[in-house]
């Protein structure tokens, strides 16, 4: 069984808007963003999740999708404030934006960038006192085409998001026609509310892992605040691999939040060797993951 890889999602205010321990996605945060990133890699994260300075539009727009606007700059200088103080896989995230305003930023050379294999319907409300969040787009064939071809030129590997089995047929296919270099890299994603719903229970994540081919190494987030670490600790015993942070739950347990990124991490570090299963560093999880050594 591969050690431990974890992955820490700090940034993002979209899923929790209630968490005032969550940084705003602004250009005057990014300092502070960047810290939150390194208390995680210090604590045993290996990947950090990035979701940059970007702006949730407002509502539906003309081309009937509703997703973020990114500013390249911020995610530039968040990524440089933790490379220039750590070794970390830099995995840039918010695949809920169009393709067209992505490709900038692999410019910034990202080691990973995520690719929903499947439509974005979210709807995020978790505290009713606050209007929901929701993300709406198609990520047709094409779509997924046109990012299999186009990382591999900046030498980023794909994050395959998968939010339900439909995902896992796009990316059978897309291996098939030889545009994805194995080994693969896919998230499973369970309980994230809106229309892509895969609910977190015991039977889903055996379910989702099962359809997963031998050659895609897995990674699992569980939104749900009562069944998350349960459910990391059983992907713990499976031998896949494991996301936390704010964007996903930022509770370390049902009504106690988090006051930092690190303690949520901290707590994963502690259920990984309660398990007997060693935890990865950034150099061991790049050997995993299937990417470069940092020269």
């Amino acid at each position: 069984m591969d050690k431990l890889i974890i992955t820490a999602a700090c940034d993002s205010s979209v899923s929790y808007p209630s968490n005032k321990n969550c940084p705003a996605p602004t250009r005057e945060n990014t300092s502070v963003i960047a810290e939150e990133y390194i208390r995680c890699i210090d604590t045993g994260a290996a990947i950090a999740h990035l979701h940059g300075v970007r702006k949730l539009e407002p509502a539906l727009q003309a081309d009937g999708r509703k997703l973020s606007r990114i500013d390249v700059e911020g995610w530039a200088e968040i990524t440089e404030g933790i490379r220039s103080q750590r070794e970390a896989i830099i995995q840039f995230g918010v695949a809920g934006a169009r393709f067209e305003d992505r490709v900038p930023l692999l410019e910034i050379a990202p080691d990973m960038m995520s690719v929903a294999f499947n439509a974005h319907d979210e709807h995020f409300q978790p505290d009713p006192e606050y209007p929901p969040n929701c993300i709406y787009s198609l990520h047709p064939i094409d779509e997924l085409r046109d990012y299999a071809v186009e990382l591999p030129k900046h030498k980023v590997k794909p994050e395959i998001e998968v939010f339900h089995s439909g995902a896992v047929w796009n990316l059978n296919k897309l291996h098939s026609e030889s545009l994805l270099a194995e080994p693969l890299w896919a998230t499973i994603f369970l309980d994230w509310d809106g229309g892509s719903w895969t609910p977190p229970t015991e039977a889903a994540l055996l379910y989702m892992v099962d359809l997963l081919p031998a050659f895609v190494n897995y990674n699992v987030s569980v939104m749900s605040p009562t069944a998350q670490w349960k459910l990391l600790s059983m992907v713990i015993g499976l031998g896949g691999h494991v996301r936390v942070g704010f964007e996903d739950n930022p509770y370390l347990s049902p009504g106690e939040l988090a006051d930092t990124n690190a303690s949520l991490v901290a707590k994963i570090v502690r259920i990984a060797r309660d398990h007997g299963r060693d935890v990865a560093t950034a150099a061991e999880a790049r050997e995993i993951i299937g990417l470069d050594p940092v020269s």
